[in-house]
């Protein structure tokens, strides 16, 4: 009977033994599995992180590469807006210069009419006014106008019974204004002060 008992007992201590080594081995299975799965999905997160790198890298290429070209464009259309800037007052002013050389070929003849050169010239200079107009340069000429100082400069004054004070009483040169700028003054002969006051004494 005893023997009995003490078989039961090594069977009940094989069985616990057993038991243990199953679960050691279970566990071991465990830990070797999920170190596995985790690389997997490092290897994963580094193939998708390298072709999001790829893809960054193309674009920034593909904007630079759209910079270059825009800068390139723009420095040529620059250049040329300053080289051909006066192509269209150039086209303007070309009518002008050939009715002078027409003007001077008539001039050279011994039998030129004077009054017809004299009114080719008139033609020839409203072409010309007419021309720079276009462009925004005008002509000042303040004749009989009072006197401003921004626009005009006085080149020397007198008195004159006919005008007021500070009035323009003739243009020795032309001023000129470029887009309401002044380019260059007009040059006038200015009433003085003492000017418009009759005298009565005999």
């Amino acid at each position: 009977m005893s023997e009995t008992k003490q078989d039961q007992g090594q069977d009940v201590e094989i069985d616990e033994a057993v038991e243990g080594e199953l679960e050691t081995a279970a566990e071991q299975e465990e830990g070797t599995v999920a170190p596995e799965a985790e690389e997997n999905s490092l290897e994963k997160q580094l193939e998708d992180a390298r072709a999001q790198a790829a893809d960054n890298l193309e674009q920034l290429m593909r904007a630079r590469a759209e910079m270059e070209n825009i800068r390139r464009r723009s420095e040529k259309e620059l250049t040329n807006a300053r080289k051909y800037a006066l192509e269209k007052f150039a086209q303007e002013l070309l009518p002008v210069i050939d009715s002078m050389e027409m003007g001077v070929a008539a001039a050279q003849d011994e039998n030129a009419d004077v009054a017809k050169l004299r009114e080719g010239t008139e033609m020839t200079l409203k072409m010309f006014e007419t021309a720079i107009e276009k462009f925004g340069i005008k002509g000042v000429h303040p004749k009989g106008e009072e006197f401003n100082p921004e626009h005009h400069q006085a080149m020397t004054m007198i008195d004159s019974q006919e005008h007021e004070p500070n009035t323009i009483i003739d243009v020795m040169q032309k001023g000129y204004l470029l887009n309401e700028r002044l380019v260059r003054p007009a040059m006038v002969v200015v009433s003085s002060a003492n000017s418009g006051n009759s005298s009565d004494e005999e």
